[in-house]
C-alpha cells in the first residue's frame, strides 16, 4: 500500500530520477505546471535528473528541449536509455572496439563517450570482426541496418538494446517502438538481448553514477517501466497522472507495479504525502475522500484534493485485487473534472454515477 511522508517529496529525497514524456512533456508542449514546480523542487535543494528510455536523442538535443520549455537542466543530468546501454558494452568488450549500431545519434554518441568505436560493416572477423551489437529506437533507420545486426546476433555477438518499449510518442498517437524491432531480431536470432533502459536497473544505476544521490525517488507516469523498474532497482516512486496511466489502468496494477507515493502532477514534490486509512464503514479514507467496493463497482465519496483522490481509489482497489484476485469494475466511474485536470484544488461531491464514462486515462 501507499507510504505516508510527512514532509514534501523533496525535503525527504535529495535527487529525483524524473520520466520525460508524459511527466515533463508531452510531445512538444510542457505538462501544465510542470516547469514551474520543477524549479521550485530544485529551489528546495532536489537535484533533478531527467532520464529516458529514448536512445535516439543525444543528451544536449534533450536538454535544449527542456530549457526551451522553461525547465531548469544542464546537459549534464541528462540521462538516456543509449548512455546505460554504451556502459554495458563497454563492460563486455576490449577499449577502442568496434561496436556495430541499430539505432541512431544518441546512440553514436554515447559509445563515444566511453572511447569506442562503431563498426561500418559485418565483413571481417577475428580483431576486425564487430565486437558487439547495440539496438535502440531511431526513426530513419535503414532495413539493411536491421538485417545486418540481425546477422551478426545471430552469430552470437553480444547484444545490448537500449529497452523494449513497445510503443513510441509520435503526432498522430503511439507507434511502434524498439521493443517491436527487439522481437523481429530475437525470433530470427534465436536470443534475447541484455536490456538497458527501464524497467531493467542498468538505466537507474547510470544515472546515479552520473548525477549522484543517497536518497532517489522515481518519478514516472508509466506503471511497466518507471514503476516496476523502480521496484525492480529497489527505489521508492511517485506516480503522476498526467501521462498514459489512468484510472483503469492503476486500479488493475498488481504489487510489482504499484508506486510509493501517487499524485495527480508534479505538485506531489512540493507536499507531504498522508497515507489512506481503513475507513470504519469499509474502504479507506484521506483528507475528505472515501473509497470502498460494493459488489465489486468501485465508489467514492466526499470532496477534497486531487491527490488524494488517487490515493483512496488506488487504495481501495488495490484490496479489493489482493483480496479477489480481479480489478473493480470501473466503468460507472468517472473522474471529477478539477482531478483529472491534474488539479491541486479541492474537488466537488462525487459518486458512482449510473451512465458517467471513464475513458481510462485520467485526465
Amino acid at each position: 500500500m501507499l507510504k505516508a511522508s510527512a514532509v514534501p517529496l523533496c525535503e525527504h529525497y535529495d535527487v529525483a530520477i524524473l520520466d520525460l514524456d508524459g511527466v515533463v512533456y508531452i510531445g512538444a508542449d510542457a505538462v501544465e505546471g510542470a516547469p514551474e514546480r520543477l524549479t521550485q523542487a530544485a529551489s528546495a535543494g532536489m537535484h533533478l535528473a531527467y532520464v529516458t528510455n529514448n536512445a535516439s536523442r543525444p543528451p544536449s538535443v534533450i536538454g535544449e528541449h527542456l530549457r526551451g520549455l522553461g525547465v531548469p537542466v544542464d546537459d549534464e543530468d541528462v540521462v538516456t536509455a543509449a548512455q546505460a546501454a554504451a556502459r554495458l558494452v563497454a563492460e563486455r568488450v576490449r577499449p577502442g572496439a568496434a561496436v556495430y549500431v541499430i539505432g541512431g545519434a544518441g546512440l553514436f554518441e554515447a559509445l563515444a563517450e566511453l572511447g569506442l568505436t562503431w563498426a561500418q560493416s559485418i565483413a571481417g572477423d577475428g580483431e576486425d570482426a564487430p565486437a558487439a551489437v547495440v539496438s535502440g529506437y531511431a526513426p530513419d533507420l535503414r532495413w539493411k541496418t536491421v538485417i545486418d545486426g540481425a546477422i551478426l546476433v545471430k552469430r552470437g555477438t553480444p547484444w545490448i538494446a537500449s529497452n523494449t518499449d513497445m510503443t513510441v510518442p509520435t503526432a498522430h498517437g503511439p507507434g511502434p517502438g524498439n521493443g517491436v524491432l527487439v522481437d523481429a531480431v530475437a525470433r530470427f536470432a534465436g536470443r534475447d538481448p541484455v536490456v538497458a533502459g527501464k524497467p531493467q536497473q542498468p538505466l537507474f544505476d547510470e544515472t546515479l553514477r552520473r548525477v549522484g544521490g543517497r536518497r532517489p525517488l522515481v518519478v514516472g507516469d508509466r506503471l511497466d517501466t518507471d514503476i516496476e523498474g523502480a521496484n525492480n532497482a529497489g527505489l521508492d516512486s511517485l506516480l503522476v497522472m498526467t501521462g498514459v496511466t489512468g484510472l483503469a489502468e492503476l486500479v488493475s496494477a498488481h504489487p510489482r507495479l504499484r508506486p510509493t507515493y501517487i499524485s495527480a502532477g508534479l505538485g506531489g514534490l512540493l507536499a507531504g504525502h498522508p497515507a489512506p486509512e481503513d475507513a470504519p464503514e469499509g474502504g479507506f479514507s484521506v483528507d475528505g475522500w472515501h473509497a470502498r467496493v460494493v459488489d465489486a463497482e468501485l465508489v467514492v465519496t466526499g470532496e477534497g484534493a486531487a491527490d488524494d483522490w488517487w490515493r483512496v481509489v488506488a487504495s481501495a482497489a488495490w484490496r479489493h485485487l489482493d483480496d479477489h484476485g480481479g480489478p473493480v469494475d470501473v466503468d460507472r466511474v468517472s473522474v471529477p473534472g478539477s482531478v483529472a485536470a491534474g488539479s491541486t484544488e479541492p474537488a466537488g461531491q462525487h459518486a458512482k454515477a449510473a451512465g458517467s464514462s471513464n475513458d481510462g486515462r485520467g485526465r
